[in-house]
């Protein structure tokens, strides 16, 4: 019997290949990125585990370049899942790109793959605690749903509304945007294909000691420590946390984001009521 098939983006380290490891154990693994060798060294540490991967470069912000990977996974067996961890924070690159990558993304996988995947599927799309640093009155709706009718016209939008933000905010502001919009996206896909027997859920992660959060530095740490554990993640921790999503035991979970942040946000929240009183 051929193995069902998980495809991870960004697999080629942090939590991506933490998950790797856990799903390789009941699934073959497909590792996406941009980065070739960096790809090449997780799958050599998969084989090394007795598991069964390969690397398969390829750009989540080239629409053509997510179609030919979901048509050469679909020849490898059944797509059973797809976690799309693939992405850029503030300090990366600037504010149009990070959006293209991480909002733009999603939708490619997203969309791609679906089109391919069996009932009783699961997507995970990863998006981040700074999601939910955007107050509820500041969440564009209006544009989010052009995403699903008009995708230029939602580009040309974000485009507008992030060159009206002052230069230095730009980055940031970027980033919470997209990972907001990831939410938002995930809870549309599901209601789309739940029909379908395909279940879409998405985890946001608080600051792990992952290569994305050494980029991040101090500040992040800082921020993790006045959390409500008092301490940065470990990449296994959360990768546990997603194989456990995409398995058969979260058969009833879908449309729905999990924060995982060491309680950052909750502290964070708690913090302003506080100040506020």
């Amino acid at each position: 019997m051929m193995k069902s098939i998980c495809v991870i983006s960004g697999g080629g380290s942090g939590m991506g290949l933490e998950a790797a490891k856990i799903l390789g154990q009941k699934h073959k693994i497909i590792l996406m990125g941009r980065t070739v060798s960096k790809l090449e060294n997780a799958v050599k540490m998969l084989h090394d585990s007795g598991i069964e991967a390969e690397a398969y470069p390829a750009d989540a912000s080239q629409r053509e370049s997510v179609r030919k990977l979901a048509e050469y996974a679909a020849q490898q067996g059944e797509v059973k899942v797809l976690i799309h961890a693939a992405g850029v924070s503030p300090h990366m690159t600037d504010a149009q790109k990070i959006f293209e990558i991480n909002a733009m993304g999603t939708m490619n996988m997203d969309e791609e793959f679906v089109r391919i995947m069996p009932q009783g599927s699961c997507i995970l799309n990863v998006s981040s605690m700074s999601a939910y640093m955007l107050p509820s009155d500041k969440v564009p709706k209006p544009i989010y749903k052009l995403s699903l009718t008009d995708r230029e016209a939602f580009r040309l939008a974000v485009s507008q509304m992030l060159d009206q933000i002052p230069a230095e905010q730009q980055t940031g502001t970027a980033y919470t945007l997209s990972k907001n919009f990831v939410l938002w996206y995930t809870s549309r896909m599901a209601v789309m294909y739940g029909k379908q027997g395909i279940r879409v859920v998405s985890i946001s992660p608080g600051t792990f000691k992952t290569p994305m959060g050494e980029i991040e530095g101090q500040e992040a740490a800082s921020f993790a420590e006045r959390g409500a554990l008092g301490r940065m993640g470990e990449p296994e921790e959360i990768a546990r946390m997603m194989a456990f999503m995409v398995s058969e035991e979260c058969s009833y979970l879908t449309g729905v984001d999990i924060l995982y942040d060491g309680g950052s946000v909750a502290a964070m929240q708690a913090m302003r009521e506080d100040r506020s009183h």
